[in-house]
Formats: structure tokens, C-alpha cells, sequence
């Protein structure tokens, strides 16, 4: 088993302590050009850490970009199994293009995860904190802090501000932290199924084929057809910009 894929689970030990819970929360659909961004929260035990599961399985988990299709599909079968005896909870939360476009794709991140978090818990659950929530500014506040219910989030990535979960942003998390990189495959499933799904409504750009990622052929595709309303139209300006036939109008615009 490489060392990496056990200090995955070694470094959730560490974390739970004190704790009866740990939750992971990770985000797919970021850097895409069309679809929505979904956040996936898997919350553990010290229980499920030590179980024999966890022990001989840890080495097929890792940040989801790095596995192939097939072996995510065969963990998420593995996940619903743990979720169905009570070893794990896992949840999701979409912000839809919409969204993107209302919130910027920062903001849009940070309502998919809540709404995954909420999943879980409600962040009423929490208590409330001795300062505003985006004044947790380093490792040492956050471990601090003890909310009211024995449960401490690890978000992947820098921390976030204005958020109303108190919670420790662990830059390359996926590939720290067994419970994230457990989120980034319920996250990572749940978008490819969904930009799947959008192949057959918005035919021609080959959404099952690149989830909706800037590859050529999306891209040739965006300049070939215009864009579709599943596609970012912030993250598509410098791309359209291009087009030789300026008077093409887009898929279903109106």
C-alpha cells in the first residue's frame, strides 16, 4: 500500500481526536465551462477509522481526479453499503448555473457546500461562534472552538470567509484526508452523472464525454453551436470573443 494512501487515514485520526465526528467536504465542477459546481460531505467516526474496512480499503480511496471512472462508481456502490449500516453519512449540495452566475463561481462553491453540509447537520447545530464566522483565520482558532455538536469539518482547499460552518481549509486536502477525498468522489460522481444526463437534453457538445471541462473539443463545439444555457457565460466571453461568424446565434437563445 503506497505511504501516501495511509496517511490519509492516519491524518483523520489525528483530527477526530477529541471529536466524535469528522466531516470532509470537497467540491467538483470548479474550473468547468458548463454545468453545475456539487459539493460532497462524507462524515466519519473513530469507529469507522479503526474498522477493518477503513484498514483494508483505504488504498483504493484517493482525490477523485486521480482515480478512473470505473474505480469511483465501484466506491460510491462501497459508500451507500456503509451508509446503509450507519458506518458513514454522506450527502451533496448543487448550485446551478444560475447560481454561478449570480453568486461567481466562488460564491457558487460555498452554497453547494452548505447545502451539503446541511445534509448533515443544520449549522444551527453549531455553536454560535465567539466571532464573526470568517474571522477564523488560523489552524490554532479552529481547533479552539468547540461546537455544540462533537463534530469537526475539514474543508478542502484555502478557508472560507462568510461561511456559516466553522471549519479547518486544508489546501490539497483530497489527497491529506481520508473523509475529503471520500467527499471528492460523492462529489466527482454525482457531477458526472449529472452532465451526463445533459448530453441527451443539449446534444452536440459531447457533455458525457468531458463533464463540461474547457477540453478542444468543447471548446470547438462552443464555437461551432454558440453556447447552450448550461454553459457559463462568465467562464465563455473570451472564447466567443473569437468567433469568426459574429452574427451565430446561440443554442436556445432567445
Amino acid at each position: 500500500m503506497p505511504v501516501k494512501r495511509r496517511q490519509l487515514r492516519a491524518f483523520d485520526l489525528k483530527q477526530i481526536a477529541g471529536f466524535s465526528q469528522l466531516i470532509g467536504v470537497d467540491e467538483a465542477g470548479r474550473g468547468a465551462l458548463a454545468g453545475p459546481v456539487v459539493a460532497g460531505a462524507v462524515m466519519v467516526t473513530p469507529a469507522f477509522l479503526e474498522s477493518r474496512w477503513a484498514d483494508e480499503n483505504v488504498r483504493r480511496i484517493n482525490d477523485s481526479k486521480q482515480l478512473s471512472a470505473c474505480e469511483r462508481d465501484a466506491l460510491w456502490m462501497d459508500f451507500e453499503a456503509l451508509m446503509a449500516e450507519g458506518a458513514i453519512h454522506a450527502t451533496y449540495g448543487v448550485a446551478d448555473v444560475a447560481e454561478i452566475e449570480q453568486c461567481n463561481i466562488l460564491g457558487a462553491t460555498k452554497l453547494a457546500m452548505r447545502r451539503a453540509l446541511e445534509g448533515i447537520y443544520p449549522a444551527q447545530a453549531f455553536a454560535a461562534p465567539p466571532k464573526e464566522p470568517d474571522l477564523f483565520s488560523t489552524p490554532d482558532e479552529v481547533a479552539a472552538y468547540q461546537p455544540k455538536v462533537s463534530a469537526r469539518i475539514l474543508v478542502d482547499g484555502l478557508p472560507l470567509k462568510h461561511f456559516p460552518y466553522p471549519h479547518l481549509g486544508l489546501v490539497g486536502g483530497d489527497g491529506r484526508s481520508l473523509c475529503i477525498a471520500m467527499a471528492s468522489v460523492i462529489a466527482k460522481v454525482t457531477r458526472d452523472r449529472m452532465l451526463t444526463e445533459l448530453d441527451g437534453s443539449f446534444p452536440g457538445y459531447g457533455f458525457a464525454q468531458h463533464k463540461g471541462y474547457g477540453t478542444e473539443e468543447h471548446r470547438e463545439a462552443v464555437l461551432r453551436l454558440g453556447r447552450c444555457p448550461q454553459h457559463r457565460e462568465m467562464f465563455l466571453r473570451k472564447l466567443l470573443a473569437t468567433r469568426v461568424d459574429a452574427g451565430q446565434v446561440d443554442f436556445f437563445a432567445d
